[in-house]
């Protein structure tokens, strides 16, 4: 979901800071140049949604004497924050694989069992590398920001933003985790305030306002684009849930359905519990982790039930807020087009 073609100069930014980390790395062992080496890998690849929404925010509002270069590092530390965020989920998920590859932690596995640990062993090593790895990539994110070429009360603000961004992003995961593992089904709104936190703020709202503060936009101008990115964000999010229930095997990286084999509990499966259909719902999702048979019966459950066309209508009627937001006065033009082709974007990925 790219807005346009990617700044190189973001491309350089991020890889200055793996140079940086691997060069250090270098110094400290082959186990940690590994690691290294393994957190280059997982930066590649992805599409750099939240720099471009950076530098597009940037160039939305920018004056003749906006810093470029500051919107550069910043841009970066937002992909840095993201690649984080994957890496530790893997961890939350037990996965050893992305899109059809190890990640961090199953290049370590199969590094300890190279090296002779036990499956045990291997399993730790991989988990205590990723983490690692996350955490790297984590302080690397604030160090670009802190390092960005800006006046010290324009860095403040946006370790502000960034800040933010980790926090209500850890809230998300651990309520996620924490609505799986329970005994209570989360109501439809506790799965929304989830899946807001999950992605909203660090995936939209906090790289549009830090493009925007870079380019010179005032207060009014960052309250209306955070509200419009906040909407974008939870809109991503749900399409996202909508992905990991219906996608397809390209969309999702994975097996089809992987949302219903993890019996994970989205705002989709919140609104089929609340129809008649709730019993053959929970039935349905109980099974899907046994195989793709299950979890096409699944499908066929959620969709016979009206929460798909449901979260669909919820979905366009956040863009539709969006697009709305989009005419305020605080926001200059090409703000509000930016927005606009974020919402048609958005709304071009439901399954």
């Amino acid at each position: 979901m790219i807005i346009g073609p990617e700044d190189p100069g973001v491309g350089i930014a991020i890889d200055g800071s793996l140079t940086r980390i691997r060069e250090r790395a270098a110094e400290l062992g082959p186990g940690f140049g590994a690691l290294a080496d393994a957190i280059t890998r997982a930066t590649q690849g992805g599409k750099r949604l939240r720099p471009a929404l950076v530098t597009a925010s940037f160039d939305a509002f920018r004056s003749g004497d906006a810093n470029a270069s500051a919107a550069l590092s910043v841009a970066a530390a937002f992909e840095l924050l993201h690649t984080a965020f994957v890496v530790h989920d893997d961890v939350i998920d037990h996965d050893i694989e992305r899109r059809g590859v190890p990640n961090v932690g199953g290049e370590f596995r199969q590094r300890g069992r190279t090296h002779g640990a036990d499956a045990d062993g291997a399993a730790l090593l991989g988990d205590a590398a990723a983490i690692l790895a996350g955490d790297i990539l984590l302080h690397e994110a604030f160090r670009l920001v802190a390092m960005a070429h800006t006046d010290d009360a324009t860095k403040d603000r946006l370790l502000t933003l960034l800040d933010d961004a980790v926090l209500v992003s850890a809230a998300g995961e651990l309520a996620d985790v924490e609505n799986s593992v329970t005994s209570a089904f989360p109501s439809r709104s506790e799965t929304l305030d989830t899946a807001f936190n999950k992605t909203a703020v660090y995936s939209f709202r906090a790289p549009l306002q830090a493009g925007a503060l870079l380019g010179g936009a005032d207060a009014d101008a960052l309250r209306v684009l955070g509200d419009a990115g906040g909407r974008l964000g939870l809109a991503f999010q749900l399409v996202d849930d909508l992905i990991g229930a219906f996608g397809t095997s390209a969309q999702t990286g994975r097996d089809c359905g992987p949302d219903l084999r993890e019996t994970k509990r989205t705002p989709l499966v919140a609104l089929a519990r609340e129809t008649d259909a709730a019993p053959g719902v929970d039935h349905a999702l109980a099974l899907a982790r046994t195989g793709p048979v299950a979890v096409r019966e699944a499908q066929i459950v959620l969709e016979a039930s009206g929460a798909r066309d449901r979260l669909v209508a919820l979905i366009s009627d956040t863009l539709d807020d969006v697009r709305e937001v989009s005419a305020d006065p605080a926001l200059p033009e090409r703000a509000g087009a930016l927005l606009r082709t974020l919402a048609d974007r958005v709304e071009g990925r439901i399954p």
